[in-house]
């Protein structure tokens, strides 16, 4: 089995200023890594760097600052992290909303859809040939069991105009993730890069935060839920685990190998998300 360590790695991070994506961060830092975050604000981007540096001993963290809800904002974030980093060895789909009401982009895409899976989607394409020139290395998805709410794509109504619900189209997005999570990796077949998903549990956060329902959840079932850093656990081990083959194309929860939904197995749909996604 081939040694991998993150001490040294440059990984980076979207959704990393609070939750699950922080506690991953300042792990991550503890452990040597080089870690970079993706911030939607200047002011909480300077808060988890502040976080990050302490929780690595005062090694740097950095900070990029773009709206993922934006696919301008995302190419122009790909371009600055190629230009910033001759070495990308780990990329970390973490940034994630839900919304009570349907919106719809600048662009023309509905919310949710646009941040939760076309942003991950293009920022991964358009640093795919410098991870693969860093290989080995690893994307990694932040996805959910709620997508077993999801019984397909909705291929033919991806703006979600004929009906809209929040918990649907979240869990529509969280099957986007682990479809494209699928089609990725038989994409990276002998590049030496690898693909997985994960669930990180029902973890206390600020997610959601747009969303009466998630608010209404949070108050009443926070003492059941997990804390940041216990949601983040299977997130390190995908980036530590050094047994790369057996995480490629898998859906993990709790450092294990989960089975998700039949619609989340379907070879036919990851193809066709794919080359849909490709064109927007």
């Amino acid at each position: 089995m081939a040694q991998w360590s993150v001490s040294g790695k440059r990984i980076l991070i979207t959704g990393a200023t609070g939750g699950i994506g922080l506690a991953a961060a300042e792990a991550l830092a503890a452990r040597g890594a080089d870690v970079a975050i993706v911030a939607r604000s200047e002011e909480r981007g300077r808060e988890a760097k502040r976080r990050i540096e302490a929780a690595g001993g005062g090694r740097p963290a950095d900070v990029l600052i773009a709206d993922l809800s934006s696919l301008s904002a995302v190419r122009a974030l790909a371009a600055e992290a190629l230009r910033r980093y001759p070495r990308l060895d780990a990329l970390v789909n973490n940034a994630g909303a839900m919304y009570s009401d349907r919106r719809l982009t600048p662009e023309g895409h509905e919310l949710t859809w646009a941040v939760n899976h076309l942003a991950p989607f293009l920022l991964t394409t358009l640093l795919l040939e410098r991870l693969k020139a860093c290989a080995p290395a690893r994307v990694v998805t932040t996805s959910s069991d709620a997508h077993k709410a999801a019984s397909a794509i909705p291929f033919d109504d991806l703006t979600a105009s004929k009906k809209y619900s929040a918990l649907l189209r979240y869990g529509e997005t969280k099957l986007a993730n682990i479809l494209f999570t699928k089609e990725l990796a038989r994409r990276l077949e002998g590049t030496g890069v690898t693909a997985c998903c994960y669930h990180p549990g029902a973890v206390v956060t600020d997610f959601g935060r747009d969303s009466k329902l998630l608010t209404f959840f949070y108050k009443w079932f926070k003492p059941f839920l997990r804390s940041p850093e216990k949601g983040a656990k299977t997130l390190v081990w995908l980036l530590e685990n050094p047994d790369a083959q057996a995480l490629q194309g898998g859906y993990f929860m709790d450092e294990k190998p989960r089975r998700p939904s039949k619609a989340a197995r379907d070879a036919d749909a990851a193809r066709k998300l794919w080359e849909i996604s490709a064109e927007s």
